[in-house]
C-alpha cells in the first residue's frame, strides 16, 4: 500500500495548534451538500446542533414578549436568521420582522414558508457584515452564540453596525456561551469513517479535533473531511465570555444591558450558567 506523503505531512500539520481564529475552508455556508445537511440540522428535533428544538425557541419567543422586551407593533432585524424558525413565530406575534442569512437554501426555505403560511416576513440572502441600516429598527436579535464566533475586530465592527441599525429606544437581544458550557460541550480527538453523511454524500474519513486556548477564553473544534478527490479542514471557533467580559465589549460599542438572563427563555442569571442571555439598549453617549 503506497500512504501518500504529501497528504500526511499536511494532515501531521494540521494536528498541531493553530493560530488563534486561523480560517479554515471559506466555502461552508454556500456548499452545495453541505448547506442542504445544514438545514436538515436545523430542522432536526433530536439535537439542538444547528438551532435549538422547537420547544425552546417557543419558550424564548414568549420570554421576551412576556418581559415586555419585545412588543406587537415593533419592527424586528433577525441577524443569522437561518430557515425562519425565530423571524416566523415573530411574526405570528405581532412582529414586523426582516430576516438576513448568508445561506441561500436557509433563506429559500424561510421564504417559502413564510409564503405558506401568510406571513409578511422580508429575508434578504447577504453577508450581515454588509447590511446598512439606519435608526431603523426597535429590537436586532442575533441567538445561539453566534458572537462568540467571531475575532475581536469583526465582533465591535458588527456590535457597532447593529447600534447603528437601532433606534434610540431601540433593543438588541442575543446570547452568548460560558467555559462552563465549553467544558461541558468541548471536541475531543475523534474520527470515523463514513458511506455518507453531513460533510459528503458519498465515502469519507473524518478526523475530529478541539484545541483550547484558555489565556484567551477561546475553543477551537476543527474537521479535517478526506475524501476520494481531496481534503478540506473546517474551523469553529468559539469565543467564551463572563458577564464582566461581554458587558465590555458592549460598552466599546454604544450598548448597555437592561436586562440578564441565564437564557434566552428567561432563566434566572447565574455566574455558573451555560449561557448568558442579554438585551441591551443604547447608550447615551456622544454620536460620531
Amino acid at each position: 500500500m503506497n500512504i501518500n506523503k504529501e497528504l500526511l505531512d499536511k494532515l501531521l500539520s494540521y494536528s498541531q495548534k493553530p493560530g488563534v481564529f486561523e480560517p479554515g475552508e471559506r466555502k461552508f455556508w454556500d456548499d452545495p451538500y453541505i448547506s442542504k445537511s445544514m438545514l436538515e440540522a436545523h430542522l432536526n428535533q433530536y439535537h439542538d446542533a444547528a438551532s435549538r428544538k422547537f420547544e425552546t425557541i417557543d419558550k424564548t419567543i414568549e420570554n421576551l414578549i412576556n418581559s415586555r422586551v419585545l412588543k406587537p407593533g415593533m419592527k424586528l432585524l433577525d441577524l443569522g436568521c437561518g430557515p425562519g424558525l425565530y423571524a416566523e413565530r415573530l411574526a405570528k406575534a405581532g412582529i414586523n420582522v426582516v430576516g438576513i442569512d448568508i445561506s441561500l437554501r436557509s433563506i429559500g426555505y424561510a421564504k417559502s414558508e413564510a409564503e405558506k403560511n401568510g406571513l409578511p416576513v422580508e429575508y434578504f440572502c447577504m453577508n450581515f457584515f454588509d447590511m446598512d441600516f439606519n435608526n431603523e429598527f426597535d429590537a436586532v436579535i442575533q441567538v445561539y452564540g453566534e458572537l462568540s464566533t467571531f475575532p475581536d475586530e469583526m465582533l465591535n465592527r458588527l456590535l457597532c453596525l447593529v447600534r447603528k441599525a437601532l433606534k434610540t429606544d431601540g433593543v438588541f437581544i442575543f446570547d452568548v456561551s460560558t467555559r462552563t458550557l465549553r467544558l461541558k460541550n468541548k471536541r475531543v480527538n475523534n474520527w470515523y469513517a463514513s458511506e455518507g453523511g453531513f460533510w459528503r454524500p458519498g465515502k469519507h474519513l473524518v478526523l475530529e479535533m478541539g484545541f483550547d486556548y484558555p489565556e484567551s477564553d477561546l475553543w477551537l473544534d476543527q474537521y479535517i473531511v478526506i475524501d476520494e478527490e481531496n481534503y478540506k479542514v473546517y474551523r469553529n471557533w468559539f469565543h467564551d465570555y463572563s458577564l464582566e467580559s461581554v458587558k465590555k465589549v458592549l460598552d466599546r460599542a454604544g450598548l448597555a444591558p437592561v436586562k440578564v438572563w441565564n437564557d434566552l427563555t428567561g432563566s434566572e442569571y447565574s455566574s455558573e450558567g451555560d449561557w448568558i442571555a442579554i438585551a441591551a439598549k443604547r447608550s447615551p453617549v456622544q454620536e460620531t
